[in-house]
């Protein structure tokens, strides 16, 4: 495993960690705890020592789970987590330094720890960025030894760029795939500036990216890839990175046909990693299987300049225009 710095916290982290959205079983199946437990712990055991999590995951069994993996290893292990989203309405007017703070309070009780390494606020609404308020509260939460640092997690290039205007902002997680380019242009010159620490998430846009999926693929009723194609339900962006699912399907065969000796999901992942600024990719696991070949794309061949100029070719011409502009 390799190790690259995370912006100004100055945490040395694996630079293949992993998400928690689906971990103890698949989107819209049953959490399985023991599942959990085997995957988080052969994700240590492989040299990963940063867990993301949120408090609304699984309801807070995400969290409860990384928990337990806390308290059974002696290695050091950087827990983020990510409060706002059990607000209802998810709206501006009901993010409120009070609410935020609760939900911290809860993480660490989830979490049976003291102090969080990370808590992010998790893709709030646009105006929530503009309110100064909100981002002192986690100055005084710090004081208090409750979390490590803040950072965001975003839906939106513009809402990241907004964000890192705060001091006290450390890290920014953000959708960055061979499918959803434009964090790198504006962002990331002015996050490398800042001294900003970049987590790329929903790196395989949702699975399309692992090459596995057909036109004969179905989905759980309670799986966002069945329900939210179209935002019914939260930001389109977060299903399939916003890419019609037919049009990403046609566009997986062309980076087969392209790259016919490489794993797609290995090429994905280590795509993203050939971008310097990147500190680390948070893949999701629903099993052991998938966790150690994500892993394993950290050993891969680094991209040619010529395989990155196709992939770049790639996007333009089939993607470009239905996402670039949209986040």
């Amino acid at each position: 495993m390799n190790y690259r710095t995370l912006g100004k916290t100055g945490y040395s982290i694996s630079e293949i960690s992993l998400g928690t959205w689906q971990v103890g079983g698949k989107w819209g199946s049953t959490f399985n705890n023991a599942n959990a437990d085997k995957i988080l712990n052969t994700a240590i055991d492989s040299g990963i020592n940063f867990i993301d999590t949120a408090d609304v995951y699984s309801e807070g069994l995400s969290e409860k789970a990384v928990g337990r993996l806390i308290k059974s290893r002696s290695e050091k292990i950087y827990v983020a987590s990510k409060c706002g989203r059990f607000i209802t309405p998810h709206t501006n007017k009901n993010y409120t330094a009070k609410v935020l703070r609760q939900y911290v309070e809860d993480s660490l009780t989830n979490l049976g720890i003291e102090t969080l390494d990370l808590i992010q606020l998790h893709c709030p609404p646009t105006e929530v960025y503009y309110r100064p308020e909100i981002f002192e509260e986690f100055d005084k939460l710090k004081d208090e030894g409750k979390i490590g640092a803040l950072g965001v997690s975003v839906e939106k290039v513009e809402e990241a760029i907004k964000a890192i205007e705060y001091d006290n902002v450390t890290t920014v997680q953000i959708i960055f795939n061979m499918f959803r380019q434009r964090p790198n242009e504006l962002f990331f010159e002015q996050a490398k500036k800042k001294n900003i620490g970049i987590i790329a998430r929903v790196p395989l846009a949702s699975g399309l990216l692992s090459g596995k999926y057909s036109k004969k693929t179905t989905f759980h009723k309670d799986d966002h890839r069945a329900f939210n194609r179209n935002g019914d339900a939260f930001d389109k962006g977060e299903t399939f990175s916003g890419v019609d699912y037919n049009l990403g399907l046609e566009t997986v065969e062309l980076l087969k046909q392209h790259f016919p000796d490489v794993s797609l999901p290995h090429l994905a992942l280590k795509w993203i990693l050939n971008h310097p600024e990147i500190s680390c990719v948070i893949p999701g696991a629903s099993n052991v299987e998938q966790l150690v070949s994500n892993i394993s794309a950290s050993s891969i061949n680094n991209l040619t300049n010529g395989d990155v100029e196709t992939i770049r070719n790639i996007y333009q011409e089939h993607i470009k225009k239905y996402v670039h502009q949209y986040w």
